[in-house]
């Protein structure tokens, strides 16, 4: 059918050469409200584990076990922060596409690996497919039980006893005897729409008809089992493709193998903020591009762009590399990319307090963390014209750097009262005019709206590290502000029983008065005394013990 809607502006035309009917729901409100809503229709997201907000590594790909301790080792050698390694796909190798198990001539030993890396404080996220070689294992027993959907190889997921067969294999295969930490769902299309003229559910419905349903339904299969197997970890799952809903099954998605020029890393960060806008909260992309040129190593053009892919990585959801036929650790570039990245990283992990939080508003309202402008100012029609900057919650505004070889950029600053801070050195410029930011290959221009409180931890190398150090509680004068700081165990799901801890701060501008509230709940392992340093506008302020009870300072 075709369904025209009217707009205020003009009309939208939406078609489909499949369903017979089409139903709609209109959500109103704020933008916030909208998304909230949506979720409360479709499923609310689960939170992510801690250890996926910091780095993910991962390259196309590790050949070996050996090959994949001993980059990881590295990584801690040279103080690069990371929590997650990535092994892509062909660890099958000899026993066929997706037959799910290692090749023991290069894995000799996954639980020994994934132990190892679990030594080294890493997690491992595996790729694993809905498609299964018929000639495996696996495969011949789906085949002969009409498993999969006919005339491919790929799994029935409309049939719940297929789906139920898949997961067993990969439960009692992968999950169970090695304790992966997270999964990477590949082609979850699945590819070359292999749906197209052939039947699903034992030849009952044409898959036409619900072909872009696949994926939701493979998340759910693995969100489910792991949840059910293995109830004691928090599920991540990365999805080439998704459904609405798919937030409920603890599923980002990424947007799948692109190039690595300007124009498509301007499409990237674009990709993102509409994901964000349909109500997903969970999105990555292959920084750096995943088609790589070359000559990528010594390649000083593609090189600045790489980078300036990580940086703006930094502060979106999810922080994760990749690249076809590359090795993506950041030494590879060269010693100047190498600290350069490492300094990006580092920056993830600076802003963990503050990004953990805003995944609990994630789970807990149906926030959304990576926001285009029309989220927080949409009076502001300057604000809405612009394309690829965004809000990384409430308080951050990202400005990506997406041409070469610039030593300015021309940035629309919001109009937010009292003005706008640069995250590095605190300097000041006011909302609502554009402004000429210098630019360097240090960093891409970051500036914090002013009454922001903005909690920071210290240099890590991985989530967990010195966990009860101080926290800095950074506050950015010229207006009232709030936040509340959010801590659980990280890596279970305890905190939907109540275990979890909230720290509300009100800022008063006038008054120059920071109230941190008594602490709300308690979690096992919490500490019950926190060391806080105060800044104001960068600068020490005060340093102070907080013993969980109500605290107003004069600053």
């Amino acid at each position: 059918p075709t369904v025209t809607l009217k707009k205020l502006d003009g009309t939208s035309t939406l078609r489909s050469p499949m369903p017979a009917k089409a139903d709609f729901i209109v959500f109103t409100g704020t933008p916030d409200e909208i998304i909230a809503s949506f979720r409360s229709a479709t499923g609310h997201a689960p939170m992510m584990p801690e250890w996926a907000l910091g780095y993910i590594h991962c390259r196309e790909r590790f050949h070996s076990q050996d090959e994949l301790l001993s980059n990881a080792a590295e990584f801690r050698k040279r103080e690069i922060p990371v929590d997650v390694i990535v092994q892509d796909w062909q660890y099958w190798g000899k026993h066929g596409w997706n037959s799910m198990q290692f090749d023991e001539d290069a894995y000799p030993d996954p639980k020994a690996m994934v132990d190892s890396l679990h030594e080294m404080d890493m997690r491992l996220m595996l790729s694993v497919w809905s498609k299964i070689d018929k000639n495996s294992p696996v495969g011949k027993e789906a085949d002969a039980k009409g498993y999969y959907i006919p005339g491919s190889d790929w799994i029935d997921f409309f049939n719940p006893e297929a789906s139920q067969f898949y997961w067993s294999n990969f439960s009692k295969r992968l999950l169970k005897p090695y304790e992966i930490d997270a999964w990477w769902q590949d082609a979850t299309e699945p590819e070359n729409d292999d749906l197209e003229g052939r039947r699903v559910m034992n030849g009952r419905y044409r898959g036409e008809l619900f072909r872009n349903v696949y994926p939701l339904l493979v998340n759910r299969t693995v969100y489910e089992g792991c949840r059910a197997d293995m109830p004691q970890k928090r599920t991540m799952i990365l999805t080439r493709c998704g459904f609405p809903g798919i937030q409920r099954y603890g599923a980002a998605m990424w947007t799948g193998d692109v190039g690595n020029d300007w124009e498509t890393f301007r499409r990237q960060i674009a990709s993102g903020l509409s994901m964000a806008a349909s109500g997903m909260p969970w999105w990555t992309y292959d920084a750096g591009g995943f088609f790589r040129p070359g000559d990528q190593y010594t390649n000083d053009d593609y090189i600045q762009r790489m980078i300036r892919w990580i940086q703006a990585g930094t502060f979106m959801p999810l922080m994760r590399v990749h690249g076809f036929t590359s090795e993506t650790e950041p030494w590879r570039y060269g010693a100047e990319a190498e600290r350069i990245i490492g300094n990006a990283i580092k920056w993830r992990y600076r802003l963990l307090p503050y990004i953990y939080s805003l995944s609990h508003k994630v789970s807990s309202e149906g926030y959304t963390m990576m926001r285009p402008l029309v989220f927080d100012y949409p009076d502001d029609k300057n604000a809405l014209a612009v394309k690829h900057d965004y809000m990384l919650g409430g308080n951050l505004l990202i400005l990506p750097v997406t041409e070469p070889s610039i030593a300015s950029r021309t940035a629309y600053l919001p109009a937010a009262k009292g003005g706008w801070y640069n995250l590095y050195d605190n300097s000041h410029l006011d909302g609502g005019r554009e402004h000429n930011i210098n630019v360097t290959m240090e960093n891409i221009p970051v500036y914090v709206k002013a009454g922001s409180i903005l909690p920071m931890s210290h240099d890590k190398q991985y989530t967990g590290d010195l966990k009860d150090e101080p926290i800095e509680i950074a506050i950015y004068t010229g207006n009232d502000g709030e936040f509340s700081l959010y801590e659980d165990e990280g890596d279970n799901y305890n905190y939907e029983k109540g275990a979890c801890s909230t720290i509300d701060m009100k800022w008063n501008d006038k008054s120059r008065t920071l109230e941190i509230a008594s602490r709300k709940g308690s979690y096992p392992g919490m500490s019950k005394n926190r060391k806080f340093n105060i800044t104001i506008n960068g600068q020490p302020a005060r340093t102070i013990d907080y013993n969980g009870n109500k605290t107003t300072l004069k600053l």
